[in-house]
């Protein structure tokens, strides 16, 4: 049996991230791409009612900061747009095979404030870590930075409607059905208290930040960003080399014990799982299940003669 997914009792700030089939720049930016995205999330965010905080979608991969009630809500806000954004950006860069190279992986947060902002800088940093560009607010991609920045917390795209273009082929017209949608963010459960202008000052804080340690990367390695120009000629199918893999982390703190306590309560909650699981699958229905998670399928039952 897999480990099961796990948001805490009450919900929790979950990190969700997913890279490209190999590795390939199956998300390289593009005006057009760009507007898929927005819109897709954007769709699925209504659909599902998730609070994002902050994303930042790289040619290769993407990471998202969001809120997720329990388990099943943050699992059908993700398949709902993973399978949509694959679909439409496949179509975008002419892409016919599988899209994503595994399924999300998703890291609960530990609800303290330093660990929120380690969290929202890292993922402010993709494009600037690895050298792409020099300042977050450089990156030609999707990302939250800016309108985190401004203070507006909305990004606009648009979402095809290929039901309704179906239909219209059917009825003989020919025609895209874009609709617009748009992205809402949310301020970070640790400043939900401050105002805006001080909110606004903390982001911008943590941008210097970014810029500072980039410009000294490069000072240090003799090298510079290179560049938005260089990252939108990019072919999409293109296979890179190696890629950089580190161990996936279930649970991420600034602090020790957070770490400690949160790893203390998955294993209690694995424990009351497994021990569920098993009687559900003994015929017990109606064995409880720990809150925070969704239960597996019931067994098959053959029908009788």
């Amino acid at each position: 049996m897999g480990e099961p997914r796990y948001v805490p009792e009450g919900g929790a700030l979950v990190e969700v991230s997913n890279r490209t089939i190999q590795g390939r720049f199956l998300l390289r930016p593009s005006p057009e791409l760009n507007e898929i995205i927005i819109g897709v999330l954007g769709r699925a965010q209504r659909r599902f009612g998730i609070p994002i905080f902050a994303f930042q979608f790289l040619s290769d991969h993407y990471h998202m900061l969001v809120w997720a009630a329990d388990a099943l809500q943050l699992a059908r806000f993700m398949e709902y747009f993973g399978g949509n954004l694959a679909r439409e950006a496949g179509r975008a860069s002419a892409w016919s095979g599988n899209f994503w190279g595994r399924r999300y992986h998703s890291a609960v947060v530990s609800n303290d404030g330093q660990s929120e902002l380690d969290r929202l800088r890292y993922i402010i940093s993709n494009g600037c870590k690895e050298g792409l560009v020099a300042s977050p607010l450089d990156w030609p991609g999707v990302s939250s930075t800016a309108a985190l920045l401004d203070g507006t917390m909305l990004l606009r795209g648009k979402w095809f409607n290929r039901t309704r273009e179906y239909r219209a082929r059917h009825a003989g017209l020919r025609q895209t059905i874009a609709e617009d949608e748009e992205v809402q963010l949310s301020v970070l459960p640790s400043l939900a208290q401050v105002d805006r202008t001080e909110f606004r000052q903390t982001i911008a804080s943590v941008v210097e930040q970014i810029e500072h340690d980039t410009s000294q990367m490069h000072r240090a390695r003799g090298t510079k960003p290179a560049g938005r120009n260089w990252v939108m000629r990019q072919k999409p199918h293109r296979v890179p080399g190696a890629l950089k893999r580190s161990p996936a982390k279930k649970f991420l703190a600034a602090f020790r014990q957070s770490i400690a306590e949160l790893r203390r309560a998955y294993r209690e909650f694995v424990v009351a799982y497994r021990e569920a699981s098993v009687r559900l699958r003994s015929g017990d229905r109606t064995v409880e299940f720990p809150p925070g998670c969704f239960p597996p399928r019931l067994p098959f039952v053959r029908a009788g003669p």
